[in-house]
């Protein structure tokens, strides 16, 4: 029988890598080989996210430069993820090369889809079902994504994650703990629970109790052969009292917390509609740091939200130098088509562009001064992967820097204590 090989791009988030992880496991699991050359390709999916402009060009971008190789061969594209779900009906007429269309809570059908012969546009919110007909096959690295919560109730007006993933959602506790033994039995040392705001977790115990976040994690930690566990990406306004305090009380629960703002300026987060102000912020912030003085935090913001003024701007780089973050992602503002607020984009690109570099100077900075802290102390490393060179290994601390070492011996999936040499802005080097 001849070999059928399938090749995955994944776009966006790390929920994005989970599913593209899931989707692999669906197809190897019908005799599909991975492969990282696209022209040997029978199934090429495309998982893609909707959540700044650029990023749905280039899906364009990347369909009609494999649509040249397509030509040429019995290639199947499909087109899945948060782009398939916002601009189904666009990506037909726009590109009439994709084969199937399907969005981030159908990806489960996808087997039986490519086995029709017509076109089919499948946008169904069906997220327990899929979770309950994926296959979880570990990738067999020494940490392992894995999503426990989908879905928004937010509606903050600069995003469109709850149109494209639904309502909040959140998997049962017994399911998340099977799922993690599986990975673990594979060697997998580090587990890291996602959700769109995976800090709203409810999911159900076994005798269909609601638990929060904060027992999941005590409960992963019960697993032995679990070493290591994090968890992102969280909203403010669901940073339970229970949530901060098991970072005192589980060993296993890494000190990192990405907890996204978007601005320093309450007249910005109002429009934003996100729910809280930034007192309420650096109270959380207050609270985390009381019990675990040496947590990592990181967050993200938006440049540019329309009427932000010079002020406004002012407050949130007052209020970076105040919270003094390990680590942040910015992006200038760009309107996103089914959003819930189309508020009119009236700040100078120029300008918009100015005070993005301002903001990541600063911010570079700050993690620039944070890494060098680490030199010629001694940290425990998780050793993830191989390097681009000879010998090279690159891991995680536990405050989720990234290192890099040269070893002769054979590290990977090791937790090693080893002193750091050396700081980039980046990363550590680091001494075995």
């Amino acid at each position: 029988m001849e070999e059928k090989y399938i090749y995955i791009k994944s776009y966006g988030c790390q929920m994005n890598a989970y599913d593209s992880n899931r989707i692999k496991d669906l197809f190897t699991n019908k005799g599909y080989k991975i492969t990282k050359d696209v022209s040997k390709a029978n199934l090429t999916i495309l998982n893609t996210c909707h959540i700044r402009e650029k990023a749905v060009e280039k899906v364009y971008s990347d369909i009609g430069r494999i649509d040249k190789i397509k030509k040429n061969s019995d290639m199947k594209i499909v087109v899945a993820g948060c782009v398939a779900q916002a601009e189904g009906i666009e990506i037909k007429k726009r590109s009439p090369a994709v084969d199937f269309i399907v969005g981030p809570q159908s990806y489960h059908k996808l087997p039986e889809m490519v086995n029709e012969s017509d076109k089919i546009l499948n946008s169904d919110f069906l997220q327990n079902e899929k979770f309950k007909n994926l296959i979880y096959n570990s990738s067999k690295l020494s940490s392992e994504f894995l999503s426990i919560q989908e879905g928004c109730d937010k509606f903050c007006s600069f995003c469109v994650v709850p149109y494209t993933r639904g309502p909040e959602f959140s998997r049962p506790v017994e399911d998340i703990i099977i799922e993690t033994k599986k990975y673990v039995a594979n060697g997998v040392k580090e587990i890291i629970l996602l959700g769109q705001n995976v800090n709203a977790y409810h999911g159900r115990n076994q005798n269909g109790k609601s638990k929060d976040l904060a027992y999941l994690i005590n409960k992963i930690s019960e697993i032995d052969a679990v070493k290591r566990i994090r968890y992102m990406t969280s909203h403010p306004i669901d940073m339970k009292d229970s949530l901060i305090e098991v970072h005192a009380t589980n060993p296993k629960l890494m000190p990192f917390l990405h907890l996204p703002i978007q601005s320093g300026s309450d007249k910005i987060l109002k429009k934003m509609n996100r729910k809280h102000t930034v007192k309420d912020y650096l109270k959380i912030i207050d609270k985390i740091r009381k019990i675990r003085p040496d947590i990592a935090i990181s967050s993200d913001f938006i440049v540019g939200f329309p009427d932000e003024s010079d002020n406004d701007f002012d407050e949130t780089m007052k209020f970076i130098e105040k919270v003094n973050f390990v680590i942040a992602y910015s992006f200038i503002y760009s309107p996103r088509p089914g959003t819930p607020a189309q508020y009119k984009d009236n700040i100078d690109h120029g300008l918009k562009k100015a005070r993005l570099s301002a903001l990541q100077s600063l911010l570079t900075e700050q993690q620039k001064k944070y890494n060098k802290s680490f030199i010629n102390k001694d940290m425990e490393v998780l050793f993830e992967k191989k390097g681009r060179h000879e010998d090279q290994y690159i891991g995680r601390t536990i405050y989720n820097q990234s290192v890099f070492t040269t070893s002769k011996e054979k590290i990977l999936n090791k937790i090693l204590k080893v002193k750091i040499k050396n700081s980039t802005n980046f990363a550590l080097e680091c001494q075995i």
